[in-house]
């Protein structure tokens, strides 16, 4: 037998137990749990059932999950829209959650923190090429994953002299 302290069985009432505080504390999406309970040492027909139960509780819901991911990374680290589906691929989300999470950044906000990152940096940018600076500029919006039209637009809107 190998020594691995880290890797005790846990009942799957113990599992749902620790389960339930995980997802309370912060939402979580399904990937995350099930990788959680992987970790736990519950597998099979036990990691489903645990996870049925936390559904059923409601201490597990991909589309509050969703919608509060894209609230929160859109108005703290003021991600765009691209940036933020990306993310939520990668956590195995459903497309009809990732549409219900879109609904969550109104139009008029996203324009506006759009305007104010572009401002923000275009002070920060020591070039002096006029084609060079808008450039920067649409590479740093759209690295953070706005819509590269909205980007231009929001650039070209802002001549400044």
């Amino acid at each position: 037998m190998k020594n691995t302290p880290h890797k005790k069985y846990v009942s799957k009432a113990d599992a749902l137990i620790k389960l339930q505080r995980y997802c309370a504390y912060q939402d979580r999406c399904h990937k995350e749990v099930r990788s959680k309970l992987l970790d736990l040492g519950i597998y099979g027909d036990d990691l489903e059932e645990v996870m049925v139960d936390l559904i059923q509780e409601n201490f597990l819901n991909e589309e509050r999950y969703a919608r509060s991911f894209a609230r929160g990374k859109f108005r703290m680290k003021r991600w765009g829209r691209i940036r933020i589906q990306r993310e939520l691929k990668m956590r195995d989300i459903s497309d009809y959650c990732l549409r219900k999470a879109m609904t969550e950044i109104e139009e008029g906000e996203y324009q506006k923190v759009l305007s104010e990152i572009l401002k923000k940096k275009e002070k920060q940018l020591k070039e002096k090429n006029e084609f060079a600076r808008k450039n920067k500029l649409a590479q740093y919006a759209i690295g953070r994953g706005f819509e590269s039209n909205l980007v231009w637009e929001a650039i070209n809107e802002n001549k400044n002299p």
